[in-house]
């Protein structure tokens, strides 16, 4: 009964002016972020990362006694069936808008010692939970910025059992449970030197769990206009107890990355009127 695992974090985006594609390179560390000095418009993120994390905490599903989990991220990636991880960010000045999303599927399974009531067992986990905020810098020099953000994340966490053999064979059952929870806090880039710079992340929250925090934080490295790798380490927990289902774990691991430029509109969105027919009008 593992829970989900994430591994190292690949952030790559392409940067463009409204009237001709132009590279613009952004330092993203979990959410993309866009460089508010370096835009006059909209600008654009969006890519998939992964984050390699071990799980610590107990489970308890089924009505059965809780199980306590406690494995690095080598013990978990033997049983990871799936594992998708991605950020996107709409930025414009001082305000943003971005989401997180992590799913993972791990499967496992184990015969019976006597294999009477039942040859082998197998149990299935799936875990979903997406991140909606917003955000508004209120410090911004340059490159450099820190945003107050809030917004909601949404859990998913089930288990499906199913026997094999034996008395049990053929019989399954599935186990599950949805929350929300508001969530506040920070997140920041800060540029030691024109190479150098420091990214952070922290949020915490609760709603329908009693506790809901995600902190990250991590040191990176700009070659140039296009290309920034950055290095850094990851903690999320959640405690979650509702109806005998408990899903109270912490996940943390290192994350390591190259990153790209993102797509930018540099300009306001403008709408024109077309005359044609007399009588008839055509807008774009």
């Amino acid at each position: 009964m593992k829970a989900h695992v994430s591994a190292t974090a690949l952030l790559i985006s392409v940067a463009a002016d409204s009237r001709a594609i132009a590279a613009d390179l952004q330092q993203p560390f979990i959410v993309p972020e866009a460089n508010p000095a370096s835009t006059e418009g909209w600008a654009f993120a969006a890519t998939p990362y992964f984050w390699g994390a071990g799980i610590l905490g107990d489970v308890e599903q089924f009505g059965l006694p809780a199980v306590h989990l406690e494995s690095d991220f080598g013990d978990v990636l033997k049983d990871l069936d799936f594992g998708f991880m991605a950020v996107g960010e709409a930025r414009y000045d001082r305000f943003s808008i971005f989401g997180d999303i992590i799913y993972t599927k791990v499967s496992s399974g184990a015969a019976t010692p006597l294999g009477v009531v039942a040859e082998r067992v197998e149990a299935t986990s799936e875990t979903f939970a997406g991140l909606a905020a917003a955000g508004y810098a209120v410090f911004q020099d340059g490159r450099s910025n820190i945003d107050i953000v809030a917004g909601a994340r949404v859990w998913l966490a089930s288990t499906e059992i199913s026997f094999s053999g034996g008395v049990l064979g053929r019989i399954s059952g599935r186990d599950s449970a949805t929350w929300v929870d508001a969530m506040a806090g920070f997140r920041g880039r800060y540029f030691l030197t024109d190479h150098f710079y420091l990214n952070a992340w922290g949020l915490v929250g609760a709603g329908q769990a009693d506790l809901d925090w995600d902190l990250a934080a991590g040191v990176g490295y700009e070659f140039n206009d296009r290309i920034s790798t950055v290095a850094g380490y990851r903690a999320l927990g959640i405690d979650y107890n509702n109806d005998r289902f408990v899903f109270d774990v912490v996940q943390q691991g290192p994350i390591l990355g190259l990153l790209g430029a993102l797509l930018a509109i540099r300009r306001p969105i403008r709408f024109y009127t077309i005359s044609t027919l007399e009588g008839f009008h055509v807008s774009c």
